[in-house]
């Protein structure tokens, strides 16, 4: 898994401050039983760090040795998604608004919880004239407890526009009524309907979808995929060191091997988004993406195979996490992903440099 050690200090003080909170409820990690009261309480103190967790391509910082501060990053989100993936859930959406915020050079953003809401689609869509919102927004998590939402609109030249909307007004009507899921069910996922919402415009035209922060953005996402599979895997790894057996072993080497080369990935795209910030790197980061879905769909099904019922029926942290993730790696796009791929493949491989046979060449 990403490891935590003296080069990230700063995750490092936020695993206290959460293990601190978790140990005055008379829980572990490994024993939680969430309530909404207890998750909040974690989101609060995540949040009193936003201002310190850099922002994707930062550049490298140099804190007893350098590391890349996008990989800070995502070492701290894939921590708080091994603890519980509705928070990370959270925790992400927020740290991703203001991280857009400062891309498109927006640096007033006020505190409290802040969420992106970007889903499109609907039959009756956000439209927004003279300072007011009115229509439909669907699958907006964390409803009931954001307190600015940056959400996205199609002007009437059907271009891509940001709004900031403050949630503590009248004229928003919250519908949790279509959310059913088991997976993510605590993520407090709606459908919002806004009548005359006062809201302001951010940034250009289409500035959420081509800036190059986009596709930074879509890693730390999968840094929460990955450190809720790393904290899975880690149950065998538990397991096999209290009885161990050569079936255990077995199960083990395939989900180690997998899951060493995708954190080496991690630290690969962590370090080519900071050297080269002016690029968004969408191949690497697509093809992470669909590597960390893998494997976590991999890991998922090893380590129920290898521990059989009981921690999806005794260990409620282990049971929350293996009914959550399915859910959340939803996010990923799947085949459109794998075709996007295919045909940025394609374009790369006209631009070999002399010397080289083919894109892969060692």
């Amino acid at each position: 898994m990403l490891p935590l050690d003296a080069t990230n200090p700063l995750l490092s003080e936020i695993k206290a401050s959460i293990d601190n909170i978790i140990h005055t409820n008379n829980q572990t990690i490994r024993t939680l039983g969430l309530t909404d009261a207890l998750r909040h309480d974690i989101l609060k103190a995540l949040i009193t760090y936003s201002e310190k967790v850099p922002h994707p391509a930062s550049g490298a910082t140099n804190v007893n040795g350098a590391i890349s501060s996008t990989l800070i990053r995502w070492q701290i989100l894939a921590y708080v998604a091994g603890v519980d993936l509705t928070i990370a859930k959270w925790f992400e959406s927020h740290l991703d608004a203001l991280s857009i915020l400062h891309e498109v050079g927006y640096d007033k953003a006020d505190q409290g919880l802040w969420a992106v809401w970007a889903a499109e689609g609907h039959s009756n869509p956000i439209h927004y004239q003279q300072g007011k919102i009115s229509g439909t927004k669907e699958w907006c998590s964390g409803a009931n407890i954001v307190d600015r939402a940056l959400m996205t609109y199609r002007d009437k030249n059907g271009q891509s526009q940001l709004l900031i909307v403050d949630m503590q007004q009248t004229g928003i009507e919250i519908d949790n009524e279509e959310w059913r899921a088991i997976g993510m069910q605590a993520t407090d996922t709606a459908t919002l309907q806004f009548r005359k919402v006062t809201a302001n415009q951010v940034g250009t035209a289409n500035a959420y979808l081509e800036r190059v922060g986009f596709w930074h953005g879509a890693a730390g996402v999968a840094a929460c995929w990955y450190g809720a599979t790393a904290y899975l895997a880690d149950y065998l790894i538990s397991a096999y060191e209290q009885k161990p057996n050569d079936y255990k072993a077995m199960y083990l080497g395939q989900i180690s091997t997998a899951l060493a080369v995708t954190q080496q990935y991690f630290h690969y795209v962590a370090d080519l988004i900071d050297s080269q910030p002016q690029l968004s790197h969408e191949l690497a980061i697509r093809q992470l993406r669909l590597q960390v879905e893998k494997v976590a769909r991999q890991v998922m099904e090893v380590v129920g195979q290898a521990l059989g019922a009981a921690p999806f029926c005794r260990n409620a942290h282990f049971a929350r996490l293996s009914a959550d993730l399915p859910v959340f790696i939803r996010q990923s796009h799947g085949a459109f992903d794998l075709q996007k791929i295919g045909e940025l493949t394609g374009i790369l491989a006209n631009d070999l440099t002399d010397g080289q046979d083919n894109i892969w060449q060692l």
